[in-house]
């Protein structure tokens, strides 16, 4: 009798994952892909003497850019130029530096 009591109804647990899924979508999928839209552009607006950071803590100024490189000035007094891919430069750290 109470095994009888305890199932519930196919449809009710197709709503339930349903239900899930919308829940991830929303707060983990949706937001991410946002954020990398985001970066996306940021890279794609770069432009020469933005000030950057790059993902690995390099603070510097951008040179030169090329289809898939970024060549940025890390010390103006010595003249110390580094190459990074455009998907180091970090837009979140870039934009702390205006602030």
């Amino acid at each position: 009798m109470l095994l009888l009591q305890a199932q519930s109804p196919a449809y009710m647990q197709i709503i339930l994952f349903g239900g899930i899924f919308v829940v991830f979508y929303f707060f983990m999928i949706r937001p991410q892909q946002q954020k990398a839209k985001e970066a996306k552009k940021f890279i794609e607006e770069l432009k020469t003497g933005d000030k950057v950071v790059t993902i690995g803590g390099a603070h510097g100024t951008v040179v030169t850019i090329r289809e898939k490189t970024i060549v940025v000035e890390v010390d103006s007094n010595k003249g110390v130029r580094m190459v990074f891919e455009k998907t180091a430069i970090s837009k979140d750290a870039s934009s702390r530096l205006e602030e």
